[in-house]
């Protein structure tokens, strides 16, 4: 969602040859994301400014990889840049990635970004080396960024008049009168943003995948359509239909075929289990295997991950469970055939007339004639009336 919007602000921005400020308060993020979010930086034609901002705020991991590749780099007061290492989401959680192969590379390529635009390259091997923290202080006296501002009109006033080169050649910016204009998502992006929360791409996947096998196992059209559009809305909002993790996916489907085959079994035994597991694993796999962000927001991640599927394969089993024991129940109509009611009103062949049944008020038929308050046998029923006789006299009270 992050590069969508980007990209939208940024033709804006290009087609109106006006510098683009990139407001960051992030804990950071996945590293495919993040690399296509820099190359849009690196591919503009007007300068993009970045900016931690407003006070308090963070540029954690992702964060600082964007900060770095900005054409200027700005702070607000009271904020932090840092802790770049990247972590790793696992079915034992989060953990930091210290293959040396990843690291080396991650490392290189932030440092070449500082040397790009002029700025500290030894903080920034910190930066992933020793998940170094900086606050705007701390950050411009190592010569990581170049502006301290306490609010966008502060940092329009600063940047007026700097020069930086972009992909069409230097570009000297002219902020100091310049009027401020609040990029506003597309309703694409808006909705983008919507499905793309974690914690609701996971329940729309979830909700999809269960309310699909429960609609294929119930008569008519409905919960299969449902479940077939929050399945694939999930699929979007994880970032997964561009780059399906096959192998996740199949496990989602061996886990839906065999959660539906254990339907059509008796009990809820070591198939259901099994499709349970594999739906859980799937769901955990399908998330990207390696992130630049803090690892309290990855491990809150990975607690939802677990927790949803549970919940929500829980009220599946339960759900299932019901609908075993309703299949597994006689007929109404079996159940009844031979049971006993009382007559309310007389009754005749000619003429219709009420009983009560279990408490209930039905309708009822007979051939003979049946007295008020007499009791009957009930033989049969058509549509909403039943077909009555009167109980043996030698088994109806004096």
């Amino acid at each position: 969602m992050s590069v969508e919007l980007l990209n939208e602000a940024l033709q804006y921005a290009e087609k109106n040859a006006q510098p683009l400020i990139l407001v960051l308060d992030t804990p950071g993020g996945s590293l495919d994301s993040t690399f296509e979010i820099i190359k849009l930086i690196e591919n503009s034609k007007v300068p993009i400014i970045g900016y931690v901002y407003p006070a308090g705020a963070t540029a954690w991991s992702a964060g600082t990889y964007i900060l770095l590749s900005t054409h200027v780099a700005a702070m607000a007061p009271h904020t932090l840049i840092g802790s770049a290492q990247p972590v790793t989401l696992s079915p034992t959680g989060s953990q930091p990635v210290n293959d040396t192969k990843l690291i080396n590379a991650l490392t290189a390529f932030l440092v070449e970004r500082a040397r790009m635009h002029g700025r500290n390259e030894t903080t920034a091997k910190l930066f992933i080396k020793e998940n170094l923290n900086l606050n705007e202080e701390e950050a411009k006296k190592y010569g990581v960024i170049e502006v301290t501002a306490s609010s966008l009109e502060d940092l329009k006033k600063q940047i007026d008049g700097l020069t930086v080169t972009t992909t069409s050649g230097n570009f000297t910016i002219k902020s100091k009168d310049a009027t401020i204009v609040e990029w506003s998502p597309s309703l694409r992006i808006l909705i983008l943003k919507t499905i793309s929360e974690p914690t609701i791409a996971l329940f729309m996947l979830m909700i999809g995948l269960y309310t699909l096998i429960l609609g294929l196992t119930s008569p008519g059209v409905g919960g299969e359509v449902v479940g077939g559009i929050l399945l694939l809305l999930g699929l979007i909002g994880i970032g997964m239909i561009k780059d399906i993790n096959v192998g996740a996916l199949i496990l989602i489907g061996l886990g839906a075929a065999l959660l539906l085959y254990e339907i059509f079994t008796p009990g809820f035994g070591i198939i259901g289990g099994a499709g349970l597991v594999s739906t859980l694993l799937g769901s955990l796999l399908l998330f990207p295997r390696q992130w630049i962000v803090s690892p309290e927001w990855l491990n809150t991640l990975y607690i939802v991950s677990l927790v949803v599927p549970l919940t929500i394969g829980g009220f599946f089993v339960f759900a299932a469970c019901k609908i075993i024991k309703v299949r597994k129940r006689p007929p109404f109509l079996g159940r009844m055939i031979g049971d006993e009611a009382e007559a309310v009103e007389e009754i005749t062949s000619k003429k219709e007339g009420f009983v009560i049944y279990k408490g209930e008020y039905w309708k009822a038929r007979s051939e003979k004639t049946v007295k008020e308050k007499q009791k009957v046998v009930i033989v049969g029923k058509e549509g909403p009336v039943l077909i009555v006789k009167p109980k043996e006299e030698q088994d109806q009270p004096e």
